[in-house]
This record gives structure tokens, sequence and C-alpha cells, in this order.
């Protein structure tokens, strides 16, 4: 009896402890509901403002890829005029990057996949955004929440509109690599995101 209360205390305790050192974002800037970052691309500079107290898991997950330079060098691969720009999963070699494992989708948040608005990329299962984010291009109310999940809308571009619609307007084509439509024909870049200095 005594061994097995030992060992369940001793569970408890690193399960305590990995929780604790486990990096999902909430320590960085844990005071800004709305922290900034800036996304450095080969078209130009766009910042963007999270709302962190509407999707803290979005955000605090967002906020983890930036703060570990993971969004460095990654392309926008899909550019649909009128709809959207996405990007942060693949490296300038078209290689996948590595992602920290996948979020609860947060799209019944109140936030709407409005024009110029970031939201969360995912496969057909509700909870599988992991690393890629999309600007939307319109007012797509087609990917907000009703009788069935909705993407995970989390900001708003603040300064750089024009810069995603020069990306918006790049030539496209099939890449084969990634078996995916609507891939820029030349690399559209995120060079570097940023972390702002709060206001």
């Amino acid at each position: 009896m005594l061994r097995i209360m030992l060992l369940t205390l001793l569970l408890t305790l690193t399960a305590s402890v990995s929780a604790k050192n486990k990096k999902d974002g909430a320590d960085i800037q844990p005071d800004n509901y709305y922290p900034r970052v800036k996304l450095t691309t080969t078209m130009g500079e766009i910042v963007v403002e999270l709302y962190r107290r509407r999707a803290p898991i979005t955000v605090n997950n967002f906020l983890t890829y930036v703060d570990t330079g993971s969004y460095n060098n990654t392309i926008f691969h899909r550019v649909v005029p009128g709809f959207v720009v996405q990007g942060g999963g693949y490296n300038t070699d078209l290689e996948e990057k590595v992602s920290f494992g996948e979020i609860f989708n947060e799209s019944g948040n109140g936030l709407k996949n409005t024009l110029y608005s970031i939201a969360m990329a995912r496969q057909n299962d509700p909870h599988t955004a992991t690393r890629q984010f999309f600007f939307n291009l319109n007012d797509n109310t087609s990917l907000d929440p009703g009788k069935d999940w909705g993407y995970t809308v989390f900001g708003t571009i603040l300064e750089g509109e024009d810069v995603i619609e020069a990306i918006s307007e790049v030539e496209t084509e099939y890449e084969i690599t990634l078996n995916a439509p609507h891939a820029p024909k030349e690399s559209v870049i995120l060079k570097k995101a940023e972390i702002l200095p709060p206001l």
C-alpha cells in the first residue's frame, strides 16, 4: 500500500514539473492582452495585433513559434486572390517544418474571418491546427463557425495591408513537391517574425 502511495505521489510530482516546464507561450508578455508581431517578408513588413483575451490558446501557440524563430525563412505557400494568403508551414526548400503539436479550436470566440484578419489553418478535424496561419483577403463567412467548427481568428493586420494585397497578386502555379495548387511561382518568404515591445 505504501509503495502504491509513493508511486502515485512520484507520478503527480513528475506531471506537475512537466506542466511547469512546458512552453505554451503563456509566459511571453503574460500581462499583454494585445501583443503585436512584426512579419518581415520579401515584399515588405506586416504588423499584426493578436487578441489574447478572445483566443488565448491560439495566440500563445503563435507567439511560441515566433519566439523560437520557427517562422523565420518560411514561405507563403498558398495564395488565392480574394480569399487567403497562407504560410508558416514550409521552409524555402519546401520542407515541412516541425510543429509543437495540435491545439484546441477556439473558433467560437466571436471573432469572424473578416478582411485582413489572421486565422489558423487546420485539417478537416477541427482540433488539428499547429503552425500554419492565413490572412483573410475578404469577409470569408464560410470559414466562420456555424453547425460545424470554423477556423480560429486570433488577430488582425495593424500595418501592411498593402503588403498582403501585393502578395495576393503574385503569379501562382501548381507545386508538385507540395502537391498544392496556388503556390507562388517565385517564393514569397517570411524572412523574420518578431514580437514587438508592449505599447
